[in-house]
C-alpha cells in the first residue's frame, strides 16, 4: 500500500498492530505485554529492533539511530519512509514480544 502522508501509514499501522492479542496502543506509541515496540516521532516511525537488524538499516541508510529515554544501549531506529513501516513494525513486535530466552534452568 503507498501512503502519502505518515499519519495515514501510522493509523494503518494502529489498525494491523491492535488486531494482534497483547498490544496495547497508547498516545505514547504501540506496547506489547507492556513494553514500548514502536511510536512515531514527528513524520518519522521509531522501533526497536534487533541490533545486527538495526546495523543493517543503519549501513544502509534506511534508518538512523534514536535514543529512547537515555537507553543508548537499546537498538531504537528511526525510519522515515512510509512504505516500511509495516515491515519494520512487525519485525520491532515480534523482537520485544518475544520471551526472553534461557532462565528456565
Amino acid at each position: 500500500m503507498a501512503y502519502e502522508t505518515a499519519g495515514d501509514a501510522w493509523q494503518d499501522l494502529i489498525v494491523i498492530e491492535s488486531d494482534d492479542d497483547g498490544v496495547t496502543v497508547t498516545d505514547e506509541g504501540l506496547f506489547v505485554h507492556g513494553k514500548l515496540f514502536a511510536f512515531r516521532e514527528g513524520d518519522d516511525l521509531v522501533v526497536e529492533v534487533p541490533p545486527a537488524r538495526a546495523s543493517d538499516l543503519k549501513n544502509r541508510g534506511v534508518a538512523y539511530s534514536h535514543k529512547v529515554g537515555g537507553h543508548s544501549s537499546r537498538d531504537w531506529v528511526r525510519v522515515s519512509d512510509l512504505q516500511l513501516w509495516p515491515e519494520l513494525a512487525r519485525e520491532a513486535h515480534e523482537f520485544v514480544g518475544e520471551p526472553p530466552v534461557g532462565g528456565d534452568s
